[in-house]
Parts: C-alpha cells; structure tokens; sequence
C-alpha cells in the first residue's frame, strides 16, 4: 500500500482520476479507508494505478504536483 513510485519516471504525462468503492479494495485497505465510503485512484495510460488517495480533489493535485495532466474518468 506504502509503494513507493517515482510519478516523473512515466513517459505518457496524462493519467487518470477515478472514484473507487472502499468495498470493492482489499480487507487492508478497507481497514485502512478511514470509514470513507469512496477512494479515488490515479490510473496510468495502459490502467496501472500509480495512487489511491482520499478525496477527488487530491489526486488532482498529486497528479499536477508531479506534471501530470489528471483526466476525470466518469
């Protein structure tokens, strides 16, 4: 869960912001959501999630914080 990935290592800079229900993850990161209902996750261009954060807004901002361009996938 604690990985950790180097974001400016990517050639493709656009990845993808989606909405994660908590009870779709594993037993640890349920146990590790904070009673949150949703998670939002950080997808790179060929579907591998680079993040899993708290709030939508979050992951935008560690997407752009490493040069990325975040893409809401709905």
């Amino acid at each position: 869960m604690h990985t950790p990935f180097d974001f400016k290592e990517t050639g493709d800079r656009t990845v993808y912001v989606k909405a994660v229900a908590v009870a779709d993850l594993p037993k640890d990161v349920q146990e590790n959501a904070g009673g949150r209902e949703l998670l939002y996750a950080v997808h790179d261009a060929t579907g591998g999630q680079l993040a899993l954060v708290a709030d939508r807004h979050l992951a935008f901002v560690l997407a752009r914080q490493n040069d990325m361009t975040p893409v809401p996938v709905h």
